[in-house]
């Protein structure tokens, strides 16, 4: 934390400031660790309900459909209740999902499930235009925290699951244990609610009615598809990566050790990137070389180098991690406002994880038609040229509507 903050900290609001940026910090870690946790006891769950392949995988598929779906709610909730209650609502519905998935009945799993991807679909748009609010000059330093957190804290879950899952409380407790965080979040967030929330000037208003929908901004829309292209790379990768990394001869083992080091690249990524973007006026460069490690990665294991494998996923997991945080940064600079910037993050965010629901199916679809993973890495291999394309637009400067 600079120098800054650090004074700001030590002002007569130090305790808001501090209470808010700790609301913010728990908010991150609950947006991903409830639901990564899931992959690493698919297996358990299937044995446990005798699930098919097809039926388990919607556990993952589920969130991220409710990502796309409720992201464009979240602006207008946001509006007619305020960020503050609509966040403490969403924490609230969170920890009753979470609850509702541990009642031993598979109806329930899929209703918590889909209860507790809602709600963090409705975070994940609100907490960049929150930042862009309440941190105008510290943009860089918040989303750096914001994103490293909610990365860090999903690599979290994915390693303690089945380690929690072998003792007495089992897969349910390893994945229900996460409510004890939610809670915790929702009571930091009550001290938010005496503060007076900001109110949109006569001249932000103004720029609103005259520039209209950002659905009909081109700058919106790049962003957008940069948003969905690698939200593809991420999660085609957390999918298929161990599996194919097995086929070409690495131990299962090694394989699942190889997606923790992508996590953990991706958290490191995530942190460092934005301290660097907001240092600069056009974020272009840093986009399209960010997007370009996707086209190293997976053009390394494409080409089968097993013994680079490491560097490639590196390569990956580093992509993975500066892109995202430059798509959440990019909600706030290229934005005017708080309220424009959760408009522009339920737009791409909608679209983007809908993209992202789709990438894996297609991508084990192509392996299933092609009898191989050459064509399906090569397909991801084309779409990395098209991220780097819109990433290097969107990191132009510029607004979603200029002046």
């Amino acid at each position: 934390m600079n120098k800054d903050m650090t004074n700001s900290l030590s002002s007569p609001r130090s305790t808001s400031i501090t209470l808010l940026v700790l609301a913010i910090l728990l908010t991150s870690a609950t947006l991903r660790a409830p639901i990564t946790g899931v992959g690493s006891l698919i297996s358990e769950i299937q044995a446990d309900y005798g699930l098919s392949h097809t039926i388990s995988g919607m556990l993952t598929t589920l969130p991220l459909i409710a990502f796309s779906v409720f992201a464009l709610v979240a602006p207008k909730l946001s509006r007619k209740f305020g960020m503050e209650w609509t966040l403490i609502y969403c924490m609230i519905a969170l920890t009753t999902g979470i609850v509702i998935r541990y009642l031993p009945n598979v109806t329930a799993l899929f209703i918590g499930t889909a209860l507790i991807g809602s709600a963090i679909a409705v975070c994940n748009v609100l907490v960049p235009g929150l930042i862009k609010r309440d941190f105008p000059l510290r943009i860089g330093l918040m989303t750096s925290l914001y994103t490293s957190s909610m990365n860090m804290w999903a690599a979290i879950s994915s390693g303690i699951s089945i380690p929690l899952s072998n003792t007495a409380i089992g897969w349910r407790g390893s994945l229900s244990c996460w409510v004890i965080l939610t809670v915790i979040t929702t009571l930091v967030w009550l001290p938010q609610l005496r503060r007076k929330p900001a109110k949109i000037s006569s001249n932000g208003a103004a720029q609103k009615r005259k520039s209209g929908s950002v659905w009909r901004s081109s700058v919106a829309w790049q962003i957008t598809i940069f948003m969905g292209l690698q939200s593809i790379m991420f999660y085609v990768g957390i999918t298929w990566l161990p599996e194919i990394l097995h086929e070409k001869g690495m131990s299962p083992e090694k394989a699942g050790w190889m997606l923790s080091l992508m996590q953990i690249m991706s958290m490191i990524g995530s942190f460092i990137m934005p301290l660097i973007a907001t240092r600069t006026q056009s974020q272009k460069i840093l986009a399209a070389s960010s997007s370009a490690l996707f086209l190293i990665g997976f053009s390394g294991i494409w080409l089968g180098l097993p013994s680079l494998a490491p560097l490639f996923i590196m390569s990956i997991g580093l992509g993975c991690g500066t892109t995202f945080s430059l798509v959440i940064l990019f909600f706030a600079l290229r934005s005017r406002s708080a309220e424009q910037a959760a408009e522009m993050s339920g737009m791409a965010q909608s679209i983007g994880y809908l993209l992202a629901s789709v990438g894996p199916t297609m991508f084990g679809f192509l392996h299933d038609k092609s009898g191989n993973w050459n064509t399906p890495l090569a397909t991801m291999v084309c779409l990395t040229l098209f991220t780097i394309a819109f990433g290097y637009a969107a990191g132009r400067k510029g607004y979603i509507h200029p002046e």
